[in-house]
């Protein structure tokens, strides 16, 4: 008897439809203790980042090589009062991911058993288009220029753990189960609408929010970028036939760097 896409798609293990694995984040839970930061640079081995002062508690400022999961701090102003925010920054490991549309390498990047996206770096050949192809700006390269950003702690997954950050976290700010399971939580607990329930395919890292999106830097609609369709239609079959290599090289340099700039001074 044939089976259907959904079975083969179930006794495979990897279901990305319905995400088998996610996690479930509520900033209204969220105290910004950054236990869940310090407990993936734990697990991960990843060494601390020199930091400076900057007249804020948010520290580092923003993702590095060394930093897959940040505590994003946002101060919001009411009636004369000061709210702080928190939420977690992190991979998305979306259904549909732009950085693994683009990506050049075979096996730089794929889609673990539980649905999250993985990377390889040995596969990696720090071309950053992935950073070009992911709407959260999410991508991060080592001095080695290879990428460096979360999965999920796919090596305890692989072994029945849960991630390190959601097993550290004290208030229950992120929660690991199934997809379904956390869509359903959220919405028993009064949330109407989850962020990344339909988005890009469905998300794996969803979030329960009081507020809109765009208060935690996040956008409204996430969408994939146009480079992803560019990618998609023209350079990827250039490439693919051995034509215009150069063009496929200068367009992919301008997406990932940009335009060169003149110098201050310079000639014109």
């Amino acid at each position: 008897m044939a089976l259907s896409e959904t079975e083969k798609r179930r006794l495979s293990g990897v279901d990305i439809q319905t995400r088998k694995k996610g996690v479930l984040v509520r900033p209204d839970l969220c105290i910004g203790c950054r236990g869940c930061q310090t407990a993936c640079k734990e697990w991960n081995k990843l060494p601390g980042d020199r930091t400076v002062n900057r007249g804020t508690y948010e520290n580092p400022p923003d993702l590095t090589p060394n930093l897959y999961n940040k505590i994003r701090f946002v101060e919001v102003e009411e009636g004369g009062h000061l709210r702080w925010l928190f939420i977690s920054q992190r991979c998305m490991h979306c259904t549909e991911a732009g950085c693994m549309k683009v990506c050049p390498a075979p096996g730089a990047l794929y889609r673990t058993p539980e649905g999250a996206v993985a990377f390889n770096k040995k596969k990696c050949i720090g071309c950053r288009f992935c950073l070009a192809g992911c709407p959260f700006n999410i991508p991060r390269y080592d001095a080695e220029e290879k990428i460096s950003k979360c999965h999920l702690c796919a090596d305890r997954l692989a072994f029945g753990l849960e991630p390190a950050c959601t097993k550290t976290c004290p208030t229950g700010a992120l929660t690991f189960g199934d997809r379904d399971e956390l869509i359903q939580m959220a919405k028993a607990s009064g949330f109407e609408a989850v962020y990344g329930e339909k988005d890009l395919g469905g998300l794996g890292v969803l979030y329960a929010f009081k507020e809109f999106p765009s208060f935690y830097g996040l956008p409204d609609s996430p969408g994939l970028p146009a480079s992803v369709a560019f990618w998609k239609s023209i350079l990827k079959p250039l490439a693919l036939i051995g034509l215009g290599g150069a063009v496929a090289a200068a367009a992919a340099h301008y997406i990932t760097v940009g335009p060169k700039e003149p110098e201050e001074g310079g000639e014109e």
